[in-house]
């Protein structure tokens, strides 16, 4: 007899997941008609959270305007698109977004900042404090920090919350 007792909460997390994908495709698909803008919508699930990227199917310039300033009108949508699953499913979604690949590129960036800052730390002996960085930005450094064989913690208030690399 096998034991499907231990399988069960992986697949049932997976199967909400990616509902959770589904219904912000839904509603992301709604928000780029109301906007009059062309983009293509790929869903994923990564590190225990729905991962829902907009993509240009040409030009990406015209997609820049859902991402703003330093990405502050993409944390709105995202935000928007979270409340969307909440309405529909009654959970919280931690869903990621991304959008004409924003993410994608300040997570290279913040990947590489983290090194450095192993690096230095590794050098130096001391601990050394980041510049204050949103919740997302902070959740990246962490992990590789971690995955550098370091331990890092966050300090402050938002908005100055910052990540201090230990050694």
């Amino acid at each position: 007899m096998t034991d499907t007792t231990a399988a069960a909460p992986a697949t049932d997390t997976l199967s909400r997941l990616e509902q959770e994908g589904e219904i912000a495709a839904d509603y992301l698909e709604g928000l780029l008609d109301i906007a009059d803008l062309d983009g293509d919508i790929d869903m994923d699930v990564e590190a225990d959270r729905a991962s829902v990227s907009v993509v240009a199917e040409g030009d990406s310039r015209d997609l820049q305007r859902l991402v703003g300033r330093d990405g502050e009108v993409l944390e709105a949508i995202q935000e928007l698109t979270r409340l969307a699953v909440l309405r529909e499913t009654g959970e919280r979604s931690r869903l990621m977004l991304d959008i004409a690949g924003f993410r994608a590129r300040k997570r290279e960036r913040l990947t590489d900042l983290a090194r450095e800052a192993v690096a230095e730390v590794r050098e130096t002996g001391e601990s050394k404090r980041l510049e204050p960085m949103t919740p997302f930005e902070r959740k990246v450094v962490h992990d590789a920090v971690a995955d550098a064989g370091l331990r890092s913690e966050s300090e402050g208030e938002e908005p100055q919350r910052r990540v201090v690399v230990l050694p």
